[in-house]
């Protein structure tokens, strides 16, 4: 079995009209995912979304950057400093 990683996934949405491509994409991952939590906030208009995952490090790097190449939206990955136990 290949070796996991815990990270975090952070996102920010500012454009409304890639949520459904976002939401493809989380669906594809599902399997990985251990969390999803989506903040609204309204008065900047942008979604805030943290993402927990457990999955191999190539799995995750391959998440972000296709999340990261979606139009308004930004993520960013912090990974935890061990592998799994």
């Amino acid at each position: 079995m290949e070796e996991t990683r815990v990270a975090l996934i952070g996102i920010i949405v500012e454009n409304y009209e890639s949520v459904e491509a976002l939401n493809a994409l989380l669906h594809d991952y599902r399997e990985f995912i251990i969390s999803r939590m989506g903040l609204p906030y309204k008065h900047k208009d942008i979604n805030i979304i943290s993402i927990g995952i457990d999955a191999p490090v190539d799995i995750i790097n391959a998440l972000t950057g296709k999340i990261g190449r979606l139009d308004g939206i930004s993520s960013k990955t912090i990974f935890s400093k061990s592998l799994e136990k």
